[in-house]
């Protein structure tokens, strides 16, 4: 009799959020008629994560209001975007008086990170400490990878053990927090006098976390990607949404037909042109893009 089926669950948003998948997890908020607390928060690390300032303002006057921890954790995490370092240590320790769950609700790491801001180093030292261990006790790998980068910034010792044991286990599951990591331990690189494995290792750390960021749209992470790229004297890649943006209505229009797998003839056939006007733009395209041919043309183009 054969084995049934193997089901696999269908990821919840917070799984996405955690995973890295900022982009399907934005699809999916957009769809939900009336989002919880809970997802509007969601929704505004989303946008923090890409640098989309007014959409997370706004998401935060939303918020203001509730008392739903999770809500008053991003709005924390705003605070902090906004360069409102009391305030953000402030609504990091209300979420602390009302829940107290590591893996979700990290208050601690959002306190002791702004202290480090504000010249609180002791007591940041202290939580971040504290955090560490409570994550660790959890088991849960995302929580203690967290913990783990936040020790790596309060606490001044073995910060680079820190930050790659956090990267060892981020990788291949949260690939949002192994791509912060990977450049935090690139930017701690760049402060030393490395050796050149470790300028190396580095410069691998950032490629990484540069084609992730870009697939992602994930502009303040890319940013400063860029920058410790440069200060190791590479050169970043254009971003992709900047190369996409240079090909001509037709090109894109007969490479996104291409990448879903059309034909030549077929192509010709759809948009009202010659196979030799598809191939024209195709090669316009191969070369603006990047890419070798239309096997490449779905992750170019983000459509896979």
């Amino acid at each position: 009799m054969p084995a049934p089926p193997t089901v696999v669950p269908t990821p919840t948003c917070p799984d996405l959020v955690r995973s890295g998948r900022i982009t399907e997890a934005l699809e999916h908020l957009a769809g939900l008629p009336a989002p919880t607390p809970a997802e509007l928060a969601l929704s505004l690390e989303c946008r923090l994560a890409r640098g989309e300032m007014d959409l997370a303002i706004r998401l935060g006057e939303r918020l203001a209001s509730t008392k739903d921890p999770h809500a008053t954790l991003a709005l924390g995490e705003l605070a902090a975007a906004t360069g409102r370092d009391d305030d953000a240590v402030t609504l990091f320790r209300t979420v602390g008086e009302s829940a107290d769950d590591p893996v979700t609700l990290p208050w601690r790491a959002g306190v002791a990170l702004g202290l480090m801001r504000t010249g609180g180093h002791r007591e940041a030292a202290d939580l971040a400490t504290e955090h560490l261990g409570l994550a660790r006790a959890t088991g849960s790998p995302y929580a203690v990878a967290g913990a783990l980068r936040t020790a790596a910034t309060c606490l001044m010792v073995d910060r680079a053990d820190r930050l790659r044991e956090a990267h060892d286990l981020a990788r291949d599951r949260f690939e949002r927090l192994a791509a912060q990591v990977a450049t935090d331990l690139a930017g701690l690189i760049a402060l030393t006098t490395a050796a050149e494995v470790e300028r190396a290792e580095a410069v691998t750390l950032l490629r990484a976390a540069e084609e992730y960021a870009d697939t992602e749209d994930l502009w303040p992470l890319h940013t400063r990607v860029r920058r410790l790229l440069e200060r190791f004297g590479e050169t970043p890649r254009t971003p992709r949404a900047e190369v996409i943006a240079r090909l001509t209505e037709s090109e894109l229009r007969v490479a996104r037909l291409a990448a879903l797998g059309g034909t030549n003839r077929a192509i010709a056939e759809d948009v009202g042109v010659t196979v030799k006007a598809v191939e024209w733009h195709l090669s316009h395209a191969y070369r603006k893009l990047g890419v070798r041919g239309r096997t490449e043309l779905p992750r170019a183009l983000r459509l896979g």
